[in-house]
């Protein structure tokens, strides 16, 4: 079972493996970069138009040109474009590189697990708080298509922001009652409750004014046990 959502995952057994050189052989894993001889990296082009990949990396991270822009001119007669083919052979020798570290790495499988799972699990939340129109947005202009998701962004986020304070507020309650609360089980709790939301809301005109208690951020259950674990497989909201 573990094997199986661990290939779903990154469904890494349709992507390709790249070799160094046409001349490269393993002696376990050969089969993974298919056929000998095959699906080699062409490091003479990275180290001819590295001037050129450095310039466009600095002029993204600077702001002077948009990813979006630089997207649409590398797409213009790509495989023509000698730029664009040196970035897709870089890209072939970091994904490739990602790979056998995924397959040969147990604790890095079960970060990027779980990691997808949350990801995955704010997604589905996601496009629950997004309902109308399916979810659909059907203006063009991209101005207002930002607008939407940003909107739909923040409306999520508050959602989940009033999931947390009621779970935080019944933590509480069992501590007043004598109950003992296990930090690990309460890690594996999801904000993505979606059972007592009300998605099309109460229009009643006399909460307008109604201004909200002051939240306690203090919870009183020690987390200190988590810290010595990897936080990123027993991170809150793991579970949806």
């Amino acid at each position: 079972m573990e094997q199986d959502a661990k290939v779903t995952v990154c469904n890494w057994k349709g992507l390709t493996f790249y070799r160094p050189s046409k001349t490269t052989e393993y002696v376990h894993i050969d089969a993974l970069f298919g056929e000998p001889g095959k699906n080699t990296i062409d490091f003479d082009l990275i180290e001819s138009q590295f001037r050129h990949l450095m310039r466009v990396a600095v002029s993204v991270r600077e702001g002077v040109i948009s990813s979006a822009t630089l997207l649409k001119r590398l797409r213009s007669g790509s495989h023509k474009n000698a730029t664009y083919v040196a970035f897709r052979e870089v890209g072939r020798v970091i994904r490739t590189v990602q790979l056998l570290r995924y397959l040969t790495d147990a604790p890095l499988r079960r970060r990027v697990t779980a990691a997808t799972d949350k990801v995955e699990s704010f997604n589905r939340f996601f496009q629950w708080v997004g309902f109308g129109n399916q979810g659909v947005i059907a203006d063009n202009d991209p101005v207002e298509q930002e607008k939407a998701m940003k909107f739909n962004s923040l409306l999520t986020n508050a959602v989940i922001f009033h999931n947390a304070l009621d779970i935080a507020e019944i933590v509480r309650q069992l501590l007043e009652e004598g109950w003992e609360i296990d930090p690990e089980d309460l890690a594996h709790i999801s904000p993505y409750l979606t059972e007592h939301i009300k998605r099309f809301g109460e229009y009643s005109t006399h909460e307008l004014g109604i201004e909200p208690e002051a939240y306690e951020t203090k919870l009183d259950v020690d987390f200190t046990p988590l810290r010595d674990q990897d936080l990123n497989t027993a991170g809150f909201g793991q579970a949806a």
